[in-house]
């Protein structure tokens, strides 16, 4: 290299720092509901994911790969090089994804070989079986810096008991101990955790790589991992956006453990405007869901749903008082079905509640039974 599929209205997923990713229902009853937009065009029908393809453009074919959770598919991309195919994303470490990428390789590439891959970022949907496909083709692994150490530093097991830094974390939340210990077990028994690979090339924002006759320039987005890497055809106005843009749910922007004081709403936010000077008709293909154009319809709809749930927290702390975290999760996401939903929701609702401090509008105070506490900074 020189939820469902489609979610109901008012449904939307997040994805765990594992990369799970999850429909958690309608926002709290105070939120409007986030709407898939009818601006949107889905120009190519999707392949099912059972090792077909669809051509997107020469040369770009797309595949899905099933998963076994409430959004049931990842896409990937197979790019045509000079000396063969560049893969895109990988899906999870399963039996029946390396079937089908068997099946692909087999069927579909004309009998060139792959030559190398590519992942948008560290979740396991997206890089699951970068160690597996690195070692069955002999392929080198392109990733940004931050991604592949991140991707190593949550491949450990979830220490039992928790270290005392994440017991503090979590005690601040306000979140009750054993709804704390739910979460920490579906963790802990969490099937999907692939062998990561030995080695990486970086990717830098800005870099250009050229695959076959087009040049595609990685355009790095923060908020949903720390260093999530598009690639972006300027010549033909195609984006390969991973989970920076999809087209009918909104990707989860957390806080964890891991950086507890972070803003990655802020970085989200940043990240959208790196994408907005993009082609107005650019093709978006993205890790879930549709191919799809309306670049910026997309991304003002996914600015006016953080917003909304801005509203939301605004309401019940000027209704009801200062909340902890877990309150105001409670508020936000009423429906939670289990303890990977509690995980995400609690890590979206944190973030929500840091970008309005950090904004000036709310203060934080540590009560005296060790949870946060937050409330409305009075206007002048």
């Amino acid at each position: 290299m020189a939820e469902h599929d489609n979610p109901s209205p008012g449904e939307y997923a997040v994805r765990s720092p594992e990369g799970m990713e999850l429909g958690l229902g309608r926002p709290g009853t105070r939120a409007p509901r986030l709407r898939p937009s009818a601006a949107l065009d889905y120009p190519i029908e999707a392949p099912l994911p059972d090792g077909s393809v669809v051509q997107v453009a020469p040369g770009i074919l797309w595949a899905r790969m099933p998963m076994p959770m409430a959004l049931d598919h990842i896409n990937v991309y197979l790019l045509r090089d000079d000396r063969g195919w560049t893969l895109v994303d990988t899906g999870l470490n399963t039996a029946r994804c390396r079937e089908l990428w068997e099946r692909i390789v087999a069927e579909h590439l004309g009998g060139l070989p792959v030559t190398a891959l590519i992942c948008t970022h560290m979740h396991y949907d997206h890089a699951g079986l970068a160690h597996w496909l690195c070692e069955r083709f002999d392929i080198p692994l392109y990733m940004t810096h931050g991604e592949y150490f991140m991707m190593r530093a949550l491949n450990e097991p979830l220490p039992d008991p928790l270290p005392p830094g994440q017991q503090a974390f979590y005690a601040r939340t306000g979140m009750p101990h054993e709804r704390v210990q739910r979460m920490m077990t579906a963790m802990r028994l969490d099937p999907y955790m692939p062998p990561h690979p030995q080695a990486f090339v970086r990717l830098r924002g800005g870099d250009e790589l050229a695959i076959g006759a087009r040049r595609w320039r990685v355009v790095i987005g923060e908020g949903h991992s720390p260093e999530h890497a598009c690639l972006y055809c300027a010549d033909e106005r195609i984006l390969i956006a991973g989970d920076q843009l999809l087209p009918r749910i909104s990707s989860n922007v957390l806080v964890t453990s891991i950086e507890p004081e972070a803003n990655p709403l802020q970085l989200w936010f940043d990240s959208l405007a790196r994408l907005e000077p993009l082609a107005p008709d650019t093709l978006i293909l993205p890790s879930h869901q549709g191919v799809f154009r309306g670049l910026h319809v997309r991304t003002r709809e996914l600015r006016e749903h953080h917003e909304q749930q801005f509203g939301v927290l605004r309401a019940r702390i000027a209704g009801q008082g200062p909340c902890t975290a877990f309150e105001a999760m409670l508020q936000l996401f009423p429906r939670l079905r289990n303890a990977v939903d509690d995980m995400l929701a609690l890590g979206e609702t944190i973030a929500h509640l840091s970008w309005l401090r950090q904004a000036g509008e709310l203060k934080r105070v540590l009560d005296e039974d060790g949870a946060y506490r937050f409330s409305l900074v009075p206007t002048q």
